[in-house]
């Protein structure tokens, strides 16, 4: 591929365009100053505005989250996996029904596979405007956003109202639902009562994984991140690996479906047949699967990048096995 079609499959960090009005609780006091970004994949924003970078399909999503200090992201749940990992600042994840099931601090490039079926929530408890980056499984990401039903009244005090078919309406700028098209009904408490309210000690050790003892595992290969064989082991229909400085090879490879560079730490350079580029932390690339390629520190200093491939297991529940 030539550079200018490479080109086109990188989003630059500076070059990321922010939806504020994403989802349901974009006008909610304390949610309402978050940005959300939908960088590869449909992603799952109620919100027409929502700038899509790359459409491609992968077989999951990638997106983020930009929040100063102190925005929360409400509590919702998906039906496929959702992995964050922390690109700057430090960010408290909670859950439960209430967001007080349990909950855990991440900093720079720990990364959370959440389990599916409960409700998270997560804010920036940093002191500079913070992002993560997410992962959701999926092409259409299990299909939206589930939403605990204290989150769709108090949007509605403040005018946003969500369709049956998962579509905003703001009635403050005048906007109402179309005829015949019904609000999203709220869980049942029978509904809710499958939601499960995990303790942190059942959900952090086999769920969360920590930068710096992920960089000592990949201190000869790749350290396995999610997967069959991961530290968080799990098949949500990709896999996750930390790449550093002292594991990456400059020996060209390709994989049998498109793979997702996501530098942490350090710039890094990605050579091609015929060209290469220069990525750095935020940035993120996608390589077609039919191009060889490698990718290795571009200066000194720490380096370190997720790389994320699909795999043919099925989009769905996280694996307990």
């Amino acid at each position: 591929m030539t550079p200018a079609d490479m080109e086109s499959r990188i989003v630059r960090y500076g070059d990321l365009r922010p939806c504020k009005t994403a989802f349901i609780d974009a006008h909610t006091p304390g949610s309402d100053t978050k940005e959300n970004f939908t960088i590869i994949g449909g992603g799952v924003s109620e919100s027409p505005d929502q700038h899509v970078h790359i459409a491609i399909p992968h077989g999951f999503n990638i997106g983020a989250a930009g929040q100063p200090p102190r925005c929360r992201n409400s509590l919702h749940s998906h039906r496929t996996a959702e992995v964050f990992f922390v690109l700057s600042g430090r960010w408290r994840f909670f859950w439960g029904r209430r967001g007080t099931a349990g909950e855990v601090v991440l900093e720079k490039g720990d990364i959370f596979n959440i389990p599916t079926g409960i409700f998270r929530g997560f804010e920036n408890i940093g002191t500079d405007y913070g992002m993560i980056m997410a992962i959701l499984g999926g092409d259409d990401a299990g299909g939206g956003v589930i939403w605990a039903p204290q989150v769709i009244e108090d949007a509605r005090d403040h005018g946003l109202v969500l369709s049956e078919r998962g579509k905003l309406y703001d009635t403050k700028a005048g906007q109402a639902l179309p005829d015949g098209v019904r609000p999203m009904p709220l869980l049942t408490e029978e509904e809710l009562d499958g939601y499960p309210e995990p303790e942190a000690a059942d959900v952090v050790p086999r769920h969360v994984a920590r930068y710096w003892d992920l960089v000592a595992l990949a201190d000869r290969r790749p350290a396995k991140v999610i997967g069959e064989h991961g530290k968080l082991r799990d098949r949500p229909g990709f896999e996750v690996d930390l790449v550093t400085r002292t594991s990456a090879t400059d020996a060209m490879h390709r994989h049998d479906r498109p793979s997702v560079l996501m530098p942490v730490t350090g710039h890094w350079r990605v050579t091609w047949t015929g060209g290469e580029a220069v990525l750095a932390p935020g940035d993120t690339m996608s390589v077609p699967e039919t191009v060889d390629h490698a990718a290795v520190p571009a200066m000194s200093g720490e380096a370190a990048l997720y790389h994320i491939v699909g795999t043919d297991d099925p989009a769905g529940p996280t694996w307990n096995g």
